[in-house]
C-alpha cells in the first residue's frame, strides 16, 4: 500500500512539473525575443522592433560571455555593439583587457599604422587573438574611416593584471617636460611595471612600493604640467599603482584581490565614460561574473563585482546581458604531467539537469534575448525568478571534472536586466591569422 502510495506521490509531482515547465516554456515561446541568427553583420531587425524600454532609455551596455571561448558569444555581442552604434549612439568599446591594448588598437581601428595579422597581439588576453574579434576590429576602422574624430569609435581597456610598458609612458612624459623628479622614484615604477604577478606565493614586495608610486604622482601632480599629454600619463600612473595594489593582494584572504579588481575596473569604466565619451554612452565587453549587476559566483556570495558597482551608481542607466547556453563545442585546459598542459575541445551533447539550460533548450528559437524585467512584471511562472543552475566557465576553460565545481545556483532576474540563450556553441577561430 505505501509503495503504491509513493508511487502516485512521484506521479503527482511529476505532472506538476512537467505543467509548470510547459507553461514557462509557453510564455518564453510567446515573450521571448528572437536573434534571426550569430552572423554579426546581419541586422538585429525583430530586437529592433521589439526593443524593451530599459534597454532603449540605458547609457552603459554591459554584455557578458558565459565562456571566454565561444565562437556565438563573440558574433553576437559584435551584433550588439554595431546595432548600438547604428541606433542609440555608442562610441565607446570598453574590453576586459589591459590599458597598454589601448594605443595601438585605436592608431589602427582609426585609420593608422597598424597590420590586420597583428593587431590582437596588443591584447593581453588569449582569447581575444581571434578571427571573430579581429573582424569586429575591422568593421570599426572601415565605421571610422569616413568620420571626423569626435564621432569615431574608440577602445579602452579597463582591467589592471598587468604593468608592462605603462613605465615608458611615464618616463617620456617627464623627459619630454624636462620635470624634476627622483631617479629611484622612476626606478620603482620601472620595477613594478617589468614584475609579473606570481599567483602562486605571497611576496610582501609589492604593498612597499604601493607608496613610492603615489609619491611619484604627486610630484607629477605639483609638476604645474597640463598639456594635453598630461590627463593621460596621470592616467597611467594610476593603473600602474592598481596593478601594485592588486598585485600585493593576489594572495590575501578571498575574495579581497577578486573584489579589488573589479572595484578598480568599475573605476576604470566611470573615467571612460566621464573623459573619453561625448554623451555618457558605453559598450563593455566581458565575463557574465564582472558585467552581471549582482554579485560574483553563486547567489549569495556578497562578492561585489564590475557590474554591481555599475548598477548602484548607474542605476537604470546601466544595463546587463549574461549569456547561456544548451549544448556544442568548447575548449577546456587540461593540466597533465605525462602528457604535458593543453587545451582540449569537449562536447557537450545535452544540457545538464536542474539548470535554466535544461528548460530553455525546449523553446522554439534557436537564440533569443529574454527581457527579464517583462518576465518579472507578466510572470513565466516565475521560472527566471527562482533559483537555478548555471554553469561556470572560467579563464580555463570548461572543467568538468569534478562538474559539481563549476554548477553555481543562480536568480536570473536579480543577476541580469536581459539574457540572451543560445542553443547551441561552437569554438571561435584562433590561429586565423596562418
Amino acid at each position: 500500500m505505501e509503495k503504491k502510495y509513493l508511487i502516485l506521490v512521484m506521479l503527482l509531482s511529476l505532472f506538476i512539473v512537467n505543467g509548470q515547465n510547459n507553461k514557462t516554456v509557453k510564455w518564453i515561446n510567446e515573450n521571448a525575443i528572437e536573434i534571426e541568427n550569430a552572423n554579426p553583420d546581419s541586422e538585429l531587425t525583430i530586437f529592433k522592433n521589439n526593443t524593451p524600454n530599459k534597454f532603449a532609455n540605458a547609457k552603459i551596455f554591459g554584455f557578458g560571455e558565459a565562456s571566454h571561448n565561444t565562437k556565438e558569444f563573440f558574433d553576437i555581442k559584435a551584433k550588439f555593439f554595431k546595432y548600438l552604434v547604428k541606433n542609440q549612439g555608442v562610441r565607446i568599446f570598453i574590453m576586459e583587457d589591459e590599458y597598454q591594448a589601448e594605443s595601438g588598437i585605436n592608431e589602427w581601428i582609426s585609420g593608422g599604422n597598424g597590420n590586420i595579422k597583428t593587431i590582437a597581439k596588443n591584447f593581453n588576453m588569449y582569447f581575444w587573438n581571434t578571427k571573430e574579434i579581429v573582424n569586429l576590429l575591422q568593421w570599426m576602422r572601415n565605421y571610422n574611416l569616413d568620420k571626423p574624430k569626435e564621432n569615431q569609435i574608440r577602445f579602452y581597456g579597463m582591467d589592471i593584471e598587468l604593468g608592462k610598458k605603462i613605465n615608458l609612458t611615464i618616463r617620456e612624459f617627464i623627459n619630454k617636460n624636462k620635470i624634476i623628479v627622483e631617479e629611484d622614484l622612476l626606478k620603482i615604477a620601472d620595477s613594478c611595471s617589468n614584475k609579473m604577478i606570481d599567483y602562486t606565493k605571497f611576496n610582501n614586495w609589492w604593498q612597499y612600493q604601493i607608496p613610492k608610486l603615489i609619491k611619484l604622482k604627486k610630484e607629477i601632480l605639483n609638476s604645474e604640467i597640463k598639456d594635453k599629454e598630461y590627463k593621460s600619463v596621470i592616467r597611467s600612473l594610476n593603473y600602474l599603482i592598481a596593478y601594485t595594489e592588486y598585485a600585493s593582494k593576489v594572495k590575501s584572504k578571498f575574495p579581497e584581490s577578486t573584489e579589488f579588481r573589479d572595484l578598480k575596473m568599475f573605476e576604470n569604466v566611470k573615467w571612460i565614460v566621464e573623459n573619453e565619451s561625448k554623451n555618457g554612452k558605453a559598450f563593455i565587453w566581458a565575463h557574465n561574473e564582472h558585467i552581471n549587476k549582482k554579485e560574483m559566483w553563486s547567489t549569495g556570495s556578497s562578492i561585489i563585482n564590475l557590474g554591481r558597482h555599475l548598477k548602484d551608481y548607474y542605476k537604470d542607466e546601466y544595463y546587463s546581458v549574461g549569456f547561456d547556453f544548451g549544448i556544442g563545442k568548447i575548449n577546456g585546459f587540461v593540466v597533465d604531467k605525462k602528457k604535458g598542459n593543453h587545451w582540449k575541445t569537449y562536447d557537450i551533447i545535452k544540457p545538464f539537469k536542474k539548470t535554466y539550460a535544461k528548460t530553455l533548450m525546449s523553446i522554439n528559437k534557436d537564440i533569443c534575448f529574454v527581457d527579464l524585467q517583462k518576465a518579472i512584471e507578466n510572470g513565466s511562472s516565475n521560472f527566471f525568478s527562482k533559483k537555478n543552475k548555471h554553469i561556470l566557465i572560467g579563464a580555463g576553460g570548461y572543467k568538468p571534472k569534478p562538474l559539481h565545481k563549476i554548477m553555481i545556483s543562480k536568480i536570473y532576474t536579480e543577476t541580469y536586466d536581459g539574457l540572451i540563450f543560445v542553443k547551441e556553441i561552437s569554438k571561435p577561430e584562433y590561429n586565423w591569422e596562418k
